[in-house]
C-alpha cells in the first residue's frame, strides 16, 4: 500500500471509530443524565397537600411534580392544578416560579416532570404551602433540586460526533483525489508539474540506450552468382527457360559474363 493511499484510510477508520464513540457517548450520558445524575430533589420534597421549610441556595431551582403511577404514563404525566405560596425569610422578596413543562421521567412507576424554574434572590430557609386537585395521585409531592451535573455532555459528545464527520467528508474527497492522480511507472522519467500534472516522487529519470542500427551489407560476387543461378533455376522449373537456356545462362555466369 503507497502512502498516499495509506493517509485517507487512516484518516477514515479514526473518523468512524470516533463517530462511534461520540454517538455511544451522547446516548449514555443522555440516559445517565436523565435516570442517574439528575438530582431534582436535592433541596428536599414538600407533599400535597402539606408544608414544608426548605433551605434554598441563591439563584435558580428546579421544581418538579413527584409522584407514583400505576399502569405507565403513555403520553406524560399530566400535571393537576395547584396552588402554593413560598414564603421568604423577613425583608427578602417572594420566589417567582417560571412555568418551563420538561419531558416525563418514570423508573418503576416512580414519575415525574419538571414544572418550572423557581427564582431564589437570596440563599435562605423558605416556607413552602402546597394544595391542589391531586386526588387521583399516589403520594404526590413537589420536588425542589436541580438538572444533573453533567448536562453538558451529550452535546460535547454530539460536536465530536460533527467533528468527526466532517473528518470523514475530508478523508473520502482525499481518497477520491488519490485515485484519480496517475501512477507513476518505475524507469520512466516523471511528468513535470509545468505542464499541468502534479509532480511524482518517482525515482531518477531512465535513459535508453541508444538503438544499434543494423550494419549495410554488401553482397560479394558469390553471392550475386548464387542469387542468379536460384533465379535460373526457378525460371526452368517454371517453364520460362528451356534445359538449353539453362545451361548457356549457367555456363554465362559461372564463367562471370
Amino acid at each position: 500500500m503507497s502512502r498516499r493511499a495509506s493517509g485517507p484510510r487512516i484518516l477514515t477508520a479514526v473518523a468512524i471509530l470516533t463517530m462511534v464513540i461520540a454517538g455511544v457517548g451522547f446516548v449514555v450520558t443522555l440516559i445517565l443524565n436523565a435516570f442517574v445524575f439528575d438530582e431534582y430533589d436535592a433541596y428536599g420534597e414538600v407533599p400535597i397537600p402539606g408544608s414544608s421549610s426548605l433551605h434554598l441556595p441563591a439563584g435558580d431551582v428546579t421544581v418538579t411534580f413527584h409522584t407514583i403511577v400505576i399502569g405507565g404514563t403513555n403520553g406524560g404525566l399530566p400535571v393537576p392544578p395547584l396552588k402554593y405560596r413560598i414564603g421568604a425569610p423577613e425583608g427578602v422578596a417572594e420566589p417567582k416560579l417560571t412555568e418551563d413543562y420538561g419531558t416525563t421521567t418514570t423508573v418503576n412507576n416512580d414519575a415525574r416532570i419538571r414544572i418550572g424554574i423557581l427564582h431564589v434572590p437570596v440563599e435562605g430557609t423558605y416556607d413552602v404551602n402546597l394544595d391542589g386537585n391531586v386526588s387521583a395521585y399516589l403520594n404526590p409531592t413537589l420536588a425542589f433540586g436541580h438538572g444533573s451535573s453533567y448536562g453538558n455532555l451529550p452535546w460535547i459528545f454530539a460536536a465530536i460526533f460533527g467533528v468527526a464527520v466532517v473528518d470523514l467528508v475530508i478523508a473520502r474527497v482525499w481518497a477520491a483525489r488519490v485515485a484519480r492522480r496517475p501512477v507513476p511507472v518505475p524507469g520512466y522519467p516523471a511528468p513535470s508539474a509545468g505542464f499541468g500534472v502534479s509532480s511524482w516522487d518517482a525515482s531518477p529519470a531512465y535513459v535508453p540506450p541508444p538503438v544499434q542500427q543494423p550494419a549495410s551489407y554488401t553482397p560479394t560476387d558469390d553471392g550475386i552468382r548464387i542469387q542468379q543461378l536460384n533465379t535460373l533455376a526457378r525460371l526452368r522449373d517454371s517453364g520460362a527457360l528451356t534445359e538449353d537456356e539453362f545451361q548457356a545462362e549457367k555456363r554465362r555466369i559461372l564463367d562471370g559474363h
